[in-house]
């Protein structure tokens, strides 16, 4: 009888045991899987023209094959995009993501100020914007009255392809990643000027990236215009736009190109406190 309570008590004790030992094995191996992550995009960080699979497996010390599942998982999340060539760089999201730090601890109250004195000076209203994916999300704005309204995240979004903002924001996308991006966007016409086009839009973006400038025409609403420039930090990335807005009547394509270097200014002048060289 005791022998079978013993046996009967060490059945019952190892099953518990083989939980225990799976339950730590797979959060072990859960953790693992994110240092691996962590390592393979810190070597995507180091290499800004790109990485190949090879190159990255012996750069964090893992089998191709170990690497190549990490590295899909981290593609398909947006972390990292891979380039014609098969090389990988940091993905969209990623930029996404520090965008949004950026809004959240810094950007937002570097940008307060900055966007109420360009909105006394020029008497249109300012904006702040950064991409997400597809949308670009208004993190700011300051009115023509010197009133500042913030726009909450998730919602105060603007279409990327009929805004002067989104247009900036796209021009500063890597072109393979915007020609992905244009093949997939959605392009509804506002107005009868909204570029509706693939075509048209990759000519217009590509003259953007020319001018270091972009417009809205009228083109999200009959009524208003708009221009944007973008801002950059400390490595040069293109990590907001800002932009003025205003009536059509008063904001015409002469008045635009007069309020241009106040834009550009104060652009600069957050890039610079963001580290911009």
């Amino acid at each position: 009888m005791a022998q079978s309570e013993t046996a009967g008590k060490r059945g019952a004790a190892e099953p518990r045991a083989a939980t225990a030992r799976r339950a730590a094995t797979g959060e072990s191996g859960k953790i693992q899987s994110l240092m691996r992550a962590a390592a393979i995009l810190d070597a995507v960080v180091r290499q800004p023209e790109g990485i190949t699979l090879a190159q990255l497996s012996g750069a964090v010390g893992l089998r191709n094959s170990t690497a190549f599942h990490l590295i899909q998982t981290l593609v398909n999340l947006g972390f990292l995009t891979q380039l014609a060539d098969r090389r990988y760089r940091i993905g969209s999201r990623l930029f996404a993501l520090a965008a949004g730090a950026l809004d959240e601890n810094t950007l937002l109250s570097l940008a307060t100020p900055i966007l109420e004195r360009l909105s006394a000076t020029t008497g249109h209203a300012s904006h702040l914007a950064v991409r997400c994916q597809q949308e670009i999300v208004v993190i700011a704005r300051m009115a023509a009255t010197g009133l500042l309204q913030l726009a909450g995240r998730p919602g105060a979004t603007r279409p990327a392809h009929a805004t002067a903002i989104g247009k900036m924001l796209l021009a500063a996308m890597a072109p393979e990643d915007f020609a992905k991006l244009l093949d997939v966007l959605p392009l509804p016409a506002f107005t009868p000027n909204t570029i509706t086009d693939r075509g048209m839009l990759a000519r217009e973006i590509e003259a953007v990236r020319r001018a270091g400038i972009a417009h809205d025409r009228c083109e999200l609403d009959t009524d208003v215009r708009c221009i944007a420039v973008p801002v950059h930090d400390f490595a040069g990335r293109c990590v907001a736009a800002m932009g003025l807005s205003g009536p059509a009547w008063r904001l015409s394509p002469e008045a635009a190109e007069e309020k241009t270097g106040q834009l550009g200014a104060a652009a600069a002048e957050l890039s610079a406190q963001l580290g911009a060289g």
